[in-house]
């Protein structure tokens, strides 16, 4: 279990860097859902801001990849967000994505690629 946790936390790690490097770049274009604190004031960058950006587990049946983590980048805003806004974020994110996964899982044949309407995490989730 603690291997699986440290990949996990490494994991966070990563996508807490997009969450901010988003939020440097977005992050005031859209005024914050009304129930949702500003970037820094939670402990974790999940829980505040404009962006949440989060990777959860799946094994994967029916998937063109099989098992691997589902990226996800949500906005909270009650404004609208325009598609060609979005998928320009969305871009951006999964670069950060793949870029951060080279550096913190070095030597590891990890990939994202679009798996239906999300983006997947998926390759080496070996644990050894």
């Amino acid at each position: 279990m603690i291997r699986l946790e440290a990949f996990e936390d490494t994991l966070h790690g990563v996508l807490s860097e997009i969450d901010g490097a988003l939020e440097e770049s977005w992050g005031s274009r859209w005024p914050l859902h009304p129930a949702r604190p500003p970037r820094g004031a939670a402990a974790n960058p999940q829980y505040d801001g404009l962006f949440r950006v989060t990777a959860s587990f799946t094994a994967g049946y029916g998937s063109t990849w099989g098992p691997g983590y589902l990226f996800r980048v949500e906005f909270s805003t009650l404004s609208p967000i325009p598609a060609n806004a979005r998928a320009e974020i969305e871009e951006a994110a999964v670069a950060l994505l793949r870029e951060g996964l080279a550096r913190a899982f070095p030597g590891r044949d990890l990939r994202v690629d679009r798996d239906g309407a999300v983006y997947k995490i998926h390759g080496d989730l070996s644990l050894a």
